[in-house]
């Protein structure tokens, strides 16, 4: 082989490893798949829409402070005249027209609030409601890595349960054919080789619902994480050794007054405090300065604004003191509204301590039972697999019966299914207990 053809096949196969290995897609880690989460998930892009609208909402009331211009102008055709009528020297009545055919006017006005409780309360009820938006969004934060890890996690440990029955369905068709084989011989019933076959059909048709059920959760963590339900992603395979590892009780920090959960809360408090303050500002009175300037024409034909018109000019500076003195009761009435918001949140603050402080303890809890539990499952699955191979051994020895393998087959999987469903209840615990104590972002930097 010259050199030319051996550069050729170098290149060649540079290449097809180059393809290979775009081709291997990447194992998502939780860490990416919360960060994907976080910059896609149409529930936060909302959340941030909220808290940008909560600026623009300070602008709106601030613009009530400020000083207020508007221009007008207009025209109009007097089809009758108006008239005034006056007594005359010989106690006659006499009229004279007011006005003429045309006229018009063009006027600015400024406006300026001097005193206006209502106003001022307004603009910090509208810091107060930014604030809220904000801490909204932090615990939409929160909820959503709640979700995907819970997810996340649901889809890995199925996934287990998938190699479990795949190395049973291995051991059944082994069995399969050694069963057949003695058949064949006359060592075997033809019932034994039917059950097998019967338990090989149960394996296929557990792993194709199972494999079923795992596309949906997968497909529900992609929705979850603001991710195209069609496209595709590849987990890691080993995250049961690391929840074998990481399976301890860990001290943590209780406070409620720290949640996001009670802040959000304690954030409606405030609104709901100022928009009662905002009722009671409408019993002082308003104080507001005004200028105006206006500009008339009048004439008998359409050439208003010119020098054939009559033009003349006005102005004049006011000051308007509104005293409001009865309504009907109409603002008490809605300030005993407001104390009653005011009284069902505070329920509604108690309520909610108390839920997550049950929430806290609920987790911890889980936390010892699932420990405790895979302790268990974990003797239990060793103690499967020894039962097992020892059915197995004796079955080729023709010392056990083939009920007796399948049983033992049974309870192995069982086993191994049992201890996989307790590292998940331990993970799902954990990830409980981390939003419990305010602490489910550290999840990120994981």
């Amino acid at each position: 082989m010259n050199l030319s053809k051996k550069l050729q096949l170098s290149f060649l196969v540079f290449l097809l490893s180059i393809g290979h290995s775009i081709a291997q897609e990447a194992p998502l880690s939780l860490r990416e798949a919360l960060n994907y989460a976080m910059q896609n998930s149409e529930a936060l892009q909302k959340a941030k829409l909220d808290i940008l609208n909560g600026q623009h909402q300070i602008d709106e009331v601030r613009s009530n402070a400020l000083p207020q211009l508007s221009a007008t102008t207009n025209a109009a055709y007097n089809l009758i005249i108006p008239q005034f009528v006056f007594p005359n020297e010989n106690g006659e009545f006499q009229t004279i027209q007011i006005g003429q055919a045309w006229q018009g006017m063009a006027q600015v006005q400024l406006s300026q609030q001097l005193f206006n409780q209502a106003v001022f309360t307004g603009l910090k009820a509208a810091r107060s409601t930014e604030e809220y938006y904000r801490l909204a969004a932090e615990l939409s934060e929160e909820n959503l890595i709640q979700q995907v890890a819970a997810n996340y996690f649901q889809v890995i440990l199925n996934k287990e349960q998938i190699a479990v029955i795949d190395a049973n369905i291995d051991r059944t068709k082994k069995l399969l054919e050694m069963t057949n084989s003695q058949y064949e011989v006359g060592l075997a019933k033809k019932i034994d080789l039917d059950r097998v076959k019967v338990n090989l059909s149960n394996l296929l048709a557990q792993r194709e619902q199972l494999e079923s059920a795992i596309n949906q959760q997968t497909n529900l963590l992609k929705y979850y994480m603001g991710m195209p339900v069609d496209q595709s992603i590849t987990l890691p395979n080993d995250i049961v050794s690391q929840l074998e590892s990481e399976a301890t009780i860990t001290n943590d920090d209780f406070n409620v007054n720290k949640l996001l959960s009670f802040k959000v809360l304690q954030s409606q408090g405030v609104l709901l405090d100022y928009q009662k303050k905002s009722i009671v500002a409408e019993y002082y009175p308003t104080l507001s300065i005004g200028a105006n300037y206006a500009y008339n024409t009048q004439s008998d034909r359409f050439n208003l604004y010119t020098n054939n018109a009559l033009n003349y000019d006005m102005s004049a500076i006011t000051l308007t003191l509104n005293i409001p003195i009865f309504d009907g009761f109409n603002r008490r009435s809605r300030v005993r509204q407001a104390d009653i918001e005011i009284k069902k949140l505070e329920q509604d603050i108690k309520n909610t301590s108390n839920s997550l402080k049950m929430a806290h303890d609920n987790a911890k809890q889980q936390i010892k039972n699932s420990l405790t539990t895979i302790e268990t499952q974990r003797e239990n699955k060793q103690l499967a697999e020894e039962v097992y191979n020892s059915t197995q051994n004796n079955y080729k020895n023709g010392l056990a019966s083939l009920t007796d393998l399948l049983t033992s087959e049974t309870d192995l999987v069982t086993a191994q299914n049992s201890y996989n469903e307790a590292l998940l209840k331990y993970k799902l615990a954990k990830i409980e207990l981390l939003k419990a104590n305010g602490n489910i972002k550290s999840l990120i930097n994981q």
